[in-house]
């Protein structure tokens, strides 16, 4: 962007935008310990972490102005991967070089990812109790009503006309109808890239239409019986999930449910649905359930493989594209493949939350506790963790309840 200062991938940044200071500039120790708290404390997902990343680095510290601020912010939306992560990244790289890079992002994710490893632990051991399925029929509904939350946010930053709803709601169907999400993805953002370069008078109408039909989107794979479980597996898996997926962590959802669940049998719905539940009562990022998922799937080495391989390409994105953030946000080849992309990203999560809703909804009661939950959700902005935790006790209750009446 025109104006905003060249960013260095060195030691010491030089120069300092107008509104940071030189004593506010941050070693690799002052970086490691704001990032070690953060990450034991930064719960209510990615916008609560941004927040708290502002708060901490532009008002409280000013490593850095408001516009650096955002322009980070704006590098993040340009690649896949976790935004609050990869802006945690972001600042350790610019305050302390690379370093700084590894530092902030292992201290944002490890505490998260060890508390998630417990949690694994813990379910593995007493998941099945029957006090265990109470809770998860407390908190499943819950969860639902988040993610539903999540889309309608993101819905309407995405959803900016109605050929991009159309375009969206094209996703839903066609994700239901078996296609692969991940050409869903990529085939959305490429076809509103080209119809974005039309508009500009960059390509001609004629060489769109030739080159879409290449975009051409093939169908998942049939649900087969479980695949054989393989660690080398499960980090391709991880890792290309972490290297392709845009938008909110909850898109997560829709990578998990067609990999795991539909094409390699690993997973049941259930099992997702508590890794989700997992995810929101934890601190830090959400992409930490693949810390769960791979505990859940092959202990304590799926546990590591999944969590660096679906962390590792931010760590990577970020090292490539940090010296070119005030070039990428005024990119005009962005804009409209990011687009498209944002879109199939809420269409694949209103698809997969659709399906896992049929399993967590059963009856009246988990019915109540969706809606409830939602207008808290909507209407207080209370946070997801208590609700989670609201949820849990709740099932529990309504089984001693019952068992009394027995």
């Amino acid at each position: 962007m025109a104006g905003t200062p060249s960013v260095r991938l060195t030691e010491q940044p030089a120069g300092v935008a107008s509104g940071a200071t030189d004593e506010g500039r941050g070693s690799l120790g002052e970086v490691a310990r704001l990032f070690l708290r953060l990450g034991f404390t930064a719960f209510g997902g990615p916008a609560a972490h941004i927040a708290m990343l502002r708060h901490e680095v532009v008002t409280r510290r000013r490593w850095l102005s408001d516009q650096e601020f955002l322009d980070l912010l704006g590098a993040t939306n340009l690649i896949p991967g976790p935004n609050s992560t990869e802006m945690a990244i972001h600042i350790g790289a610019r305050q302390a070089g690379w370093a700084g890079l590894i530092v902030a992002g292992v201290c944002f994710i490890m505490p998260a990812a060890l508390i998630v490893l417990a949690l694994a632990w813990a379910y593995v051991q007493f998941g099945t109790t029957p006090q265990a399925d109470a809770i998860r029929y407390g908190i499943k509904p819950v969860i639902i009503a988040i993610v539903v939350q999540a889309l309608w946010g993101l819905g309407r930053s995405a959803v900016k006309n109605l050929f991009l709803g159309a375009v969206g709601a094209a996703v839903l169907a066609l994700y239901l109808l078996g296609i692969n999400e991940l050409a869903l993805l990529f085939g959305s953002g490429i076809v509103l890239l080209l119809i974005h370069l039309v508009r500009q008078g960059r390509l001609g109408a004629s060489a769109a239409a030739l080159i879409i039909p290449v975009t051409g989107i093939p169908s998942a794979a049939p649900f087969v019986a479980a695949a054989p479980v393989s660690l080398g597996q499960l980090f391709l898996v991880f890792l290309k999930i972490g290297a392709t997926l845009y938008g909110s962590g909850y898109v997560l959802l829709a990578f998990l449910h067609g990999d795991f669940v539909a094409r390699l049998g690993w997973l049941t719905d259930r099992q997702l649905l508590d890794a989700v539940a997992v995810g929101q009562f934890t601190p830090g990022p959400l992409f930490t359930t693949a810390t769960f998922v791979g505990y859940l799937v092959a202990g304590l080495p799926g546990a590591a493989l999944a969590t660096l391989g679906i962390f590792l390409p931010s760590f990577v994105f970020v090292a490539v594209t940090h010296p070119l953030v005030p070039r990428l946000r005024s990119s005009p080849w962005a804009a409209g493949f990011l687009d498209g992309v944002n879109v199939a990203a809420v269409g694949l999560m209103a698809a997969v939350t659709f399906q896992l809703g049929r399993a967590a909804i059963v009856d009246p009661l988990t019915a109540g506790l969706a809606v409830a939950a939602l207008a808290l959700l909507l209407r207080f902005k209370v946070n997801s963790a208590w609700l989670v935790l609201g949820g849990g006790a709740l099932g529990l209750t309504a089984q001693l309840a019952l068992n009394y009446v027995k």
